[in-house]
C-alpha cells in the first residue's frame, strides 16, 4: 500500500509520442511546403517559350557561322510536320531539329537566309506556344549583329 509521507513522490507515468493535433500541424505544413515547391518547379508556358527562343539564337548564329565557313547557304524552315525545323544546305550531322518543348512553334512558311556572305538580309521570326496563345516572341536580326530574343516584332537596330 502506498502511504503519502514527505519525500514520497508518485511517479506519474511519461506520456510518450505526439498528440494527435501535433501530428496534423505536423502533416498540414508538410503539404503546404511541397505545394509551394511544386508550384515554384512547374514550368510555364512563357519560359518555356522564352527557352527555345534563346536556343533557337544560338542555333541560327551556328547555322551561320558554318554557312560562311563551308561558303554554302544555309536555309532555316519549319519542318513539313510543323513539329520541329531543319536547317537546310548544312552538311551532314547538321544541327538539332526539334525543339526543347513540343508545343513551340514558328509562323508556317517563313525562311531565313543564313548566308554564306557575313551580311544578310535584316530578318525577324516570331515563335509561340500553343499552351499559350497571343502569347510571341521573335528572334530577330539586322544583318549584321547576330540574333537575339525580344518580346517586339521590330528587327534588331529599331527598324520594323
Amino acid at each position: 500500500m502506498r502511504t503519502s509521507a514527505a519525500g514520497n513522490k508518485r511517479r506519474l507515468a511519461l506520456a510518450r509520442g505526439f498528440t494527435l493535433l501535433e501530428l496534423l500541424v505536423v502533416v498540414a505544413l508538410i503539404a503546404v511546403a511541397i505545394a509551394g515547391v511544386s508550384l515554384s518547379l512547374r514550368d510555364s508556358a512563357d519560359s518555356a517559350l522564352e527557352r527555345d527562343a534563346e536556343r533557337l539564337a544560338a542555333l541560327l548564329e551556328t547555322g551561320r557561322a558554318q554557312a560562311r565557313a563551308h561558303g554554302v547557304p544555309v536555309v532555316w524552315k519549319m519542318a513539313n510536320d510543323g513539329a520541329g525545323f531543319e536547317f537546310a544546305g548544312l552538311p551532314p550531322p547538321g544541327l538539332p531539329r526539334t525543339w526543347l518543348n513540343n508545343s513551340t512553334r514558328a509562323a508556317p512558311g517563313v525562311q531565313v537566309v543564313l548566308g554564306p556572305e557575313p551580311l544578310i538580309e535584316p530578318q525577324s521570326l516570331a515563335l509561340s506556344n500553343t499552351n499559350a496563345p497571343g502569347k510571341n516572341v521573335w528572334v530577330v536580326t539586322d544583318g549584321l549583329q547576330p540574333f537575339r530574343v525580344q518580346s517586339t516584332p521590330e528587327r534588331a537596330g529599331g527598324r520594323p
